[in-house]
């Protein structure tokens, strides 16, 4: 079975026009600065892609729009992670056989969050089991307690279902939790299937773990600064990876506290394109509104990035 390839994976944000109607000319420019700074791939529709404010058709267009522009720029390599998740199996599966149709890859999954209570690990094991069983596309399992109400998928479930369910390739762990990201990867060595860390935060030590490169909201600002660091960690410049990692964890920090919409506002500001224009109830945001020691550790890595000649 095919896994992601080994990279940075920008999870890509949505930008709205004024009437928060899908802004797909903002959105395509978005997606071609990732390609030109080297991102491996892009993870469409989720949590920084405001993947529960999207309806179906709205899904469906915008994978199939980013697809096609991005192979019309030359970058048909280039991988689509697709959140597909959803309440139940079945509407899970909906989303799966949709984004294959647009042009995704991979379908980045969700545990199922609204009866929390009944969310144990053999529910949980059951529901991504089950939606294996007949996806259509490869699966990677998206461990994110901050947006399932706090349901933090163990280790020992998800080398479970990579053992059990063999289109269950990679996992994104969002959690922060390197220790897991270790224990996964560790125990599935040699087979097909790939761990993600799934911030800025931790990138280098996530690498270290095991993880297969990282999937980072930070990426959508600053892509070609986690390209970086990887081709220093594949080097063994540790030092100038830390380096770089340092200046990342300081402004991953600075931009927890911005919102999704925040990341957009930075995004319109020093790129030019886009505004900083969430659904409601996310709103609006602008750089002007934010606080200095947000600014500053975020402005430090822009300035890097935007004179950075990648090291190959």
């Amino acid at each position: 079975m095919t896994t992601p390839n080994f990279g940075v994976y920008t999870p890509l944000v949505t930008f709205f026009e004024e009437d928060e109607s899908l802004d797909l000319t903002s959105t395509l420019a978005h997606a071609k600065r990732m390609a030109e700074g080297g991102v491996t791939g892009l993870v469409l529709q989720g949590s920084n892609g405001e993947a529960p404010h999207l309806d179906h058709n709205e899904r469906q267009s915008l994978v199939r729009a980013v697809r096609d522009h991005l192979d019309h720029l030359g970058y048909t390599e280039l991988q689509l992670i697709v959140g597909c998740g959803a309440p139940s199996v079945r509407e899970t599966l909906c989303y799966i056989s949709e984004a294959r149709m647009s042009g995704a890859n991979f379908a980045l999954v969700l545990p199922p969050a609204y009866w929390v209570a009944s969310m144990n690990a053999s529910v949980i094991e059951s529901f991504f089991s089950d939606v294996a069983s007949q996806s259509e596309l490869p699966i990677l399992i998206y461990n994110f307690p901050g947006v399932t109400g706090g349901i933090d998928i163990s280790s020992d479930s998800i080398i479970r279902l990579a053992k059990s369910c063999p289109n269950i390739i990679g996992c994104k762990l969002t959690c922060g939790n390197v220790g897991k990201i270790q224990r996964v990867s560790s125990a599935l060595s040699g087979t097909s299937f790939a761990t993600f860390g799934g911030k800025s935060d931790f990138f280098l030590p996530a690498l270290v773990a095991g993880s297969n490169g990282i999937i980072a909201a930070l990426a959508n600002i600053v892509p070609k600064l986690h390209v970086q660091v990887l081709r220093y960690y594949e080097k063994g410049d540790l030092k100038s990876a830390q380096e770089l990692q340092s200046k990342l964890s300081h402004a991953d920090w600075a931009l927890t506290k911005v919102g999704i919409a925040g990341v957009k506002a930075i995004v319109s500001h020093h790129f030019g394109y886009g505004t900083g224009r969430g659904r409601r109830p996310l709103g609006n945001t602008t750089v002007t509104s934010l606080s200095e020691d947000i600014v500053v550790p975020i402005s430090e890595v822009i300035d890097l990035e935007k004179i950075l000649i990648p090291d190959a």
